[in-house]
C-alpha cells in the first residue's frame, strides 16, 4: 500500500470519529421527556358545583370579561331575524312566503281557498302628498287581530284584476248631475281588459243596468249612456205673487180647511208649499251591488265605486246590515264625492247626525270601514281623473295574509289593525271582518 493512500485513509477515519463524538455529546445535553399527567377525578355536580349551570360556561364559572374567548352555542348560532331587528321581534321569526312576480294572485287565491283561517288584508300606503308608496317589504308591516299580533304568512305586491260595481247617484241636483253625466265616458279608460264592470243607479229605487261585463267591451259605453239622468230640482219658496195663495178654495179670505193653512186656524202670512221628501237609497244600492260582487271568483279585487254626494234617506236596510255584508264578503267601497260633500269642511260637519233626519254623508263611513279611498271633486275634469286615480289605488296594493287562531266560523267580528314601521305614511286597510265558509269551497 502506498504511503500517501494510507495517510488519506487515516484522515477520513479521524473525521468520521469526531463527528460521531459530537452527535453523542449533543444527545446527552437534551432535556429528558416529562411523565404523562396524572388522571384526576371529575367534580361532582351535586356537591362541588359552586354556582348555577350556565350553557357554554359550566357550573360555578363566571365570564372573565368582554375579551373572554368562551362563546356559548346560542351566541355562535346565526340569528333567523333580519339585520336590525335581532332581539326585538319575537312574533315574526321567519320570512313569509314570497312568490315570484306574477304568481302572487294565483298563490294567494290558493291559500285562501285551502284554509278558512287565512285572512287576506289588502293595504294601501300613501305619503303626505297622497301619492302611492312603492318599494315596501313585509318587514315594514305588522298585523294585529283583536289587539294580538300575528306573523305574516304570505306577502305579494302583484296587481289584482278588478271586479268593479259602479253605483251612480241619480238623486243629485241637476247642475251636479250634468257634471257626472259628462264624466261617465272616462270610466272605461281607467280600466284594463282584465277588469269587469257592473253598473247600478239609484234615486228613489235601485236599478241594475247591467251585470258584470268586460271593461273594454262595447256594451259598457252603451250602458253608461243609459245611466245618465236629469237630476232633481231645488224647490224655492214662493212668498208673493199670483201663485202665493196657500188655498185653492177660500172663504172671506181664509182657507175653507184650516188644516192646510199656514199657521192653522189662526192663519198667517206667506205661502204653503208641499215640499217633496228627499229620497236617497244609498244603503239599498250598495247592498244590491255587494250581492252581485259576492259571487265573483277568488283572485279578484271586489270593489264598489260610488259616485254620489253621500246622502242617505229612505232605504229599506240599515247601515249596519250593509256593512256586515261587505265585511263578510271582502268588498271594499271607494267613492267620488260630489256636490255638497265635495265642499271644504263639509265632511266634518256631516259627522254630526240628528236622529230621524237624513244622513248628509254616509258614504264616507263605508269607505273608512272597508279600507277604500275617497276623492272629493267638483269639476268635470276632476271627476274624470278620480276614476283613474281610484282604479290605480284599488289595483296596486300590498297583499298580506296571516292565519287567525280564532274559530273558523263563530259569527263574531274580528278587528284588524295594520301598522307601518315607517313614520310619515298613511295606511288604509279594512277595519275588520266576519268569518265566512265561502272561501273554503
Amino acid at each position: 500500500m502506498k504511503p500517501g493512500f494510507t495517510a488519506i485513509l487515516l484522515i477520513a477515519l479521524l473525521s468520521s470519529s469526531s463527528s460521531l463524538l459530537l452527535q453523542l455529546a449533543g444527545a446527552q445535553e437534551q432535556q429528558p421527556v416529562p411523565d404523562a399527567p396524572t388522571p384526576q377525578t371529575p367534580k361532582s355536580l351535586a356537591t362541588d358545583a359552586a354556582g348555577p349551570i350556565t350553557p357554554g360556561k359550566g357550573a360555578g364559572e363566571t365570564q372573565s370579561g368582554p375579551d373572554s374567548s368562551s362563546t356559548s352555542p346560542a351566541q355562535a348560532a346565526p340569528s333567523s331575524q333580519p339585520p336590525g331587528t335581532q332581539g326585538k321581534d319575537t312574533v315574526q321569526t321567519a320570512a313569509p312566503e314570497l312568490p315570484a312576480a306574477g304568481e302572487g294572485v294565483e298563490k294567494a287565491s290558493t291559500i285562501i281557498r285551502r284554509n278558512v283561517t287565512a285572512v287576506e288584508v289588502p293595504v294601501t300606503v300613501k305619503d303626505s302628498k297622497g301619492k302611492l308608496v312603492a318599494g315596501l317589504t313585509w318587514r315594514d308591516f305588522k298585523v294585529y287581530e283583536n289587539d294580538t299580533r300575528y306573523p305574516i304568512s304570505f306577502f305579494t305586491t302583484d296587481s289584482f284584476p278588478l271586479s268593479v260595481a259602479f253605483v251612480i247617484d241619480q238623486s243629485l241636483t241637476s247642475d251636479v248631475m250634468t257634471k257626472v253625466n259628462n264624466s261617465l265616458g272616462a270610466i272605461q279608460g281607467a280600466l284594463t281588459p282584465y277588469d269587469e264592470v257592473a253598473v247600478f243607479t239609484y234615486g228613489h229605487l235601485t236599478q241594475e243596468r247591467t251585470g258584470f261585463t268586460g271593461a273594454q267591451t262595447a256594451r259598457l259605453p252603451a250602458v253608461l249612456a243609459l245611466a245618465k239622468a236629469t237630476g232633481t230640482e231645488i224647490l224655492a219658496p214662493i212668498n208673493e205673487g199670483p201663485f202665493s195663495s196657500a188655498c185653492s178654495v177660500t172663504q172671506n179670505g181664509n182657507c175653507v180647511d184650516p188644516n192646510v193653512q199656514r199657521g192653522g186656524s189662526a192663519g198667517g202670512s206667506g205661502s204653503w208649499i208641499p215640499n217633496e221628501k228627499e229620497i236617497h237609497t244609498l244603503n239599498d244600492a250598495i247592498l244590491a251591488a255587494a250581492k252581485e260582487l259576492s259571487s265573483r271568483p277568488q283572485g279578484r279585487r271586489r270593489v264598489i265605486f260610488v259616485i254620489s254626494d253621500g246622502k242617505e234617506y229612505g232605504s229599506k236596510v240599515t247601515y249596519k246590515e250593509v256593512l256586515r255584508y261587505l265585511e263578510t264578503n271582502k268588498i271594499a267601497v271607494y267613492g267620488t264625492l260630489v256636490g255638497d260633500s265635495a265642499r271644504w269642511g263639509e265632511g266634518y260637519i256631516s259627522r254630526v247626525h240628528l236622529p230621524f233626519t237624513m244622513y248628509d254623508n254616509l258614504l264616507a263611513k263605508y269607505i273608512l270601514a272597508t279600507g277604500g279611498s275617497p276623492d272629493f271633486e267638483n269639476g268635470v275634469n276632476g271627476i274624470e281623473k278620480s276614476y283613474a286615480k281610484i282604479a290605480e289605488e284599488a289595483r296596486n296594493q300590498y297583499t298580506l295574509v296571516y292565519y287567525s287562531h280564532q274559530p273558523p266560523i263563530d259569527g263574531r267580528f274580528r278587528k284588524i289593525e295594520v301598522r307601518l314601521e315607517r313614520p310619515g305614511f298613511e295606511v288604509s286597510a279594512k277595519q275588520g271582518y266576519y268569518p265566512s265558509a265561502q272561501d273554503s269551497r
